[in-house]
């Protein structure tokens, strides 16, 4: 009796945990360094998955020779408000981010969201110094 509550236990919790309330799965774009159009900037995109991991990837094209490189890494499971760090070892980039259904942020390790110069659009970069490090997540 002890062996088939055990084994009962264990599937439940099992099933528990396989139970990730993540805000959307699939590809979302995004462009939190908004720049100017032309310079070449990577693309980046998150794809979240059914089980709760999160990948985060570029595609960036060289506009001189028109060669593709792309990289993709696990950053872990979705946690609402977990600051996750991205690591791309091709550039040497690292940065921290946050998101939910419809944005994603760019912050420190802590959780707080930056705001930067390039962060602005062109049309922006006019009126303001900085902006908010943020953008919309596209399908």
């Amino acid at each position: 009796m002890k062996k088939v509550l055990s084994v009962i236990i264990l599937c439940i919790s099992i099933f528990a945990l396989a139970q990730v309330k993540t805000p959307f799965t699939g590809r979302r774009v995004f462009d939190i360094m908004k720049g100017y159009s032309g310079t070449g900037t990577p693309h980046y995109y998150l794809d979240v998955k059914k089980n709760g991991d999160v990948f985060f990837g570029y595609i960036q094209v060289n506009q001189a020779n028109g060669k593709e490189t792309t990289e993709e890494m696990n950053a872990g499971k979705y946690i609402p408000n977990k600051v996750m760090k991205v690591q791309f070892k091709k550039f040497k980039e690292t940065f921290f981010v946050k998101f939910n259904k419809d944005k994603i942020y760019l912050t420190d390790e802590k959780g707080n969201i930056k705001s930067l110069e390039g962060c602005c659009s062109s049309r922006e970069s006019i009126d303001k110094d900085t902006c908010k490090c943020e953008s919309e997540l596209y399908e």
